[in-house]
């Protein structure tokens, strides 16, 4: 177990100049626990979400026998455990060793992968990407040094995301993606570099992102992709790309985490990348114009998800992030008596059950909404995140997980004057408040896709806007055309996000609704934009029983 400890914190520079890092960053692992002020914290990474039922029963013993019972999903589709005892460290790793969740010790937090989660199961996309994620993690645990470097020295916070084409988790900021394209083949795609504010490095073709757009935080067009490769190499070109960033960052002197802080002079390039690959005798084509997937697609909507050949899936969100024990053992036993076997977690908190015939999907649909999980489509529930909160966190000035918990009960009664709930929703409601009264326990993740918040001294996984020691978080998708992404035609709400303190930790990009604390039953409420540090009008102060139609004014649902 790490012990906590005082780390020397990262400079910052002034305008657009990378970072440079005092440290290794700090995110959690099955080995690295994290101290917090209900117990230890441990987050296991899946690969791309993939857990067989096995697996997942696994899990929730752990999370039962060892920890406070309930499981955290991640915006990466990881898992967390909280509540666990000083001392519990080796069980906890030799049980998830014998489960297959800890391959490599030396690579456990390296294993940061979000893929398609609909990818084989509806008919869409260029490619079944299951097989890529299996494979990039092989390649990452036990890949030859000589040919991909070591690649246990990434960061906690270094992604991948493998998207089979259809443009869902290609936006999600990651530092190297695979995109499936028509021709069987992939486009390899690296994340922005950031430059300087001089303009210093702006004549070298960066692979990836347009550093205009990263400016714009992270929104707008999709960003271009560089080379092309074969399917049955993108796996391993995925690896030796990540492997060319690890050469860049120890030539840069800055200790970077990601690719879009490396100084613009050591930027990875096309020609750098291709070079690698083509040592490794990967042919790479140069695809500085190519597009990117196609119109990027919203995350799976919650409810039945018709697939070829007769067989459906169901998806579903879980709210706030946390599955108590009831919930996950019923999310286990209907992925082992499905033809799937296996159940798959998303970079928005949600789960994924393949291979069900339709009764059995619908089936699946009713028990799991009267578990309290979100089936519906159109339930308040959907765009709406939270801090850890008290009593997890002790910078929180209010218990925010059941205030959030009760704003969306008020919402689904209409007191937000957004009674959007369908029949059952109320029960789905009472459920998730039931389970509310411990959920200050439960870990929030970064924002989606953004990392751009510095760790900061807190006591929970999330992140801090100030510099300093502590736990890192785990940065996710930013809010892309999905639930919660708002507004306009045809799309829901802005995402709404209530915050214990002003650290805001794991709050979205983008524009966003911020709920604050301001105390023990008090909240300010703003909508805040893309980028920036003070609201986009002013805030109004309400308190936690006014929360729900203060938010719903700020959405524009009233």
């Amino acid at each position: 177990m790490l012990a906590a400890m005082s780390l020397p914190p990262t400079t910052t520079p002034s305008g657009d100049e990378p970072p440079i890092r005092g440290r290794d960053d700090a995110c959690p692992g099955a080995l690295r626990l994290h101290p917090a002020d209900d117990g230890s914290l441990a987050r296991i990474r899946v690969p791309g979400g993939l857990l067989t039922a096995r697996q997942a029963a696994v899990v929730g013993r752990v999370a039962e026998e060892l920890g406070d019972g309930r499981l955290d999903i991640t915006s990466r589709g990881n898992l967390q455990v909280r509540g666990l005892e000083a001392g519990c460290g080796a069980e906890l790793a030799a049980r998830l060793r014998t489960a297959g969740l800890l391959p490599s010790d030396r690579h456990d937090r390296v294993r940061n992968v979000v893929a398609s989660p609909l990818s084989g199961l509806d008919g869409e996309g260029y490619a079944d990407v299951t097989g890529w994620v299996r494979e990039l993690d092989a390649v990452l645990c036990g890949g030859t040094p000589a040919e991909h470097g070591e690649l246990s020295g990434l960061s906690g916070r270094f992604l991948f995301a493998l998207d089979d084409g259809r443009g869902d988790v290609a936006t999600l900021g990651a530092d190297v993606t695979l995109i499936a394209t028509p021709d069987g083949g992939a486009l390899l795609r690296m994340a922005a570099t950031a430059c300087r504010a001089d303009g210093a490095g702006a004549d070298r073709r960066v692979v990836a992102d347009d550093v205009a757009q990263r400016g714009a935080g992270g929104g707008g067009d999709t960003p271009r992709a560089v080379l092309w490769v074969r399917g049955g190499d993108a796996p391993r070109a995925a690896a030796l790309a990540a492997a060319e960033f690890l050469t860049r960052a120890r030539e840069s002197g800055t200790r970077a985490w990601r690719v879009r802080e490396l100084p613009a002079q050591h930027a990875v390039t096309t020609e750098g990348v291709a070079a690698r690959l083509a040592a490794a005798g990967i042919d790479a084509v140069p695809q500085p114009d190519a597009p990117g997937p196609q119109t990027p697609q919203p995350p799976p909507a919650p409810g039945l998800v018709t697939g070829p050949e007769g067989r459906h899936a169901v998806s579903v969100a879980v709210p706030l992030g946390r599955a108590d024990a009831d919930q996950w053992r019923l999310l286990t036993a209907l992925a082992s008596r499905s033809g799937a076997d296996e159940l798959r977690m998303t970079p928005w908190r949600g789960v994924v059950l393949p291979g069900l015939s339709p009764d059995d999907a619908r089936d699946a649909c009713s028990a799991l909404s009267e578990a309290g999980l979100v089936t519906a489509p159109d339930s308040p529930w959907l765009g709406v995140g939270a801090c850890t909160g008290r009593p997890g966190c002790a910078k929180s000035l209010a218990d925010v997980r059941a205030d959030t918990a009760r704003m969306v009960a008020d919402t689904e009664r209409g007191a937000g004057g957004t009674a959007r709930g369908a029949a059952g929703a109320k029960r789905r409601a009472g459920s998730t408040a039931r389970g509310a009264a411990g959920a200050e326990r439960v870990a929030g993740d970064t924002a989606p896709g953004d990392d751009r918040n510095e760790p900061g001294p807190g006591t929970g996984p999330d992140p801090d806007l100030v510099p300093g020691p502590g736990p890192d978080p785990e940065p996710g998708p930013e809010p892309g055309p999905g639930p919660g992404t708002g507004p306009g035609p045809g799309t829901a709400p802005l995402p709404v996000y209530v915050s214990g303190c002003e650290r805001r930790c794991g709050h979205p990009g983008g524009r966003w609704v911020d709920a604050l604390a301001t105390g023990d039953a008090g909240y300010r409420v703003a909508v805040r934009g893309a980028g920036r540090d003070t609201p986009e009008a002013d805030s109004v102060d309400v308190t936690a029983e006014q929360l729900a139609g203060a938010v719903a004014a700020a959405r524009g649902t009233t």
